[in-house]
């Protein structure tokens, strides 16, 4: 029953994810922008954490659920808007998969595990979410900082150092010392000012 519910589940996700409309190349692959993101946090969960459980499979696979659905654009464009746009969008992603985990079968209290890792909840003393927020940290540096650096030229080198800066900080040490012991793939020509950024 667990593995059937469990199948049933990720099926579900994809098939949410799949829905996106935005579009992103990888290797020669056409996807859909959310199911690559989708793809990429299980993988890194894969090894970063490869004796993770179900819930926490699931729970990063939903991580940006449907996210096309909730845009920055409904929002003021001002630091209260972009907090309630983040504080929107984890209540978005952890109502949306908790409707999907019923779908499939779960358990309430299985369902509120990963919807709370989901949602972000308790960074720091929750295990799961802060599991998530490594996973995230590290896919993020892997496969989207090059992309991000090169929408935004105007950046100076100070401002990249509080973004980067930002994100390690939500890391745990663990996540830390993975990064830096080269078990991802930084780019080349931003590798030195994310040592920068780590190191002071």
């Amino acid at each position: 029953m667990t593995k059937q519910c469990f199948d049933r589940a990720k099926e579900l996700i994809d098939a949410a994810n799949s829905e996106d409309p935005n579009r992103e190349i990888s290797e020669g692959k056409d996807w859909p922008k959310e199911l690559l993101y989708s793809r990429r946090m299980s993988d890194m969960l894969e090894r970063y954490a490869p004796d993770a459980d179900d819930a926490m499979k699931l729970a990063v696979s939903a991580q940006h659920i449907q996210r096309w659905k909730s845009p920055r654009s409904d929002y003021p464009m001002n630091r209260k808007g972009y907090h309630q746009w983040r504080a929107g969008l984890y209540k978005f992603h952890a109502d949306t998969v908790a409707d999907l985990l019923a779908k499939a079968g779960y358990e309430a209290e299985f369902i509120a595990r990963v919807a709370q890792a989901v949602g972000k909840k308790s960074l720091k003393t929750n295990p799961d979410t802060q599991l998530l927020e490594d996973v995230a940290g590290l896919v993020f540096f892997e496969h989207y900082l090059l992309d991000f650096a090169g929408r935004h030229p105007e950046y100076d080198e100070q401002k990249w150092l509080i973004i980067i800066r930002k994100i390690w900080n939500k890391m745990s040490v663990r996540a830390h010392q993975y990064a830096l012991a080269g078990h991802i793939k930084f780019s080349d020509s931003l590798a030195a000012i994310i040592q920068k950024a780590v190191s002071e």
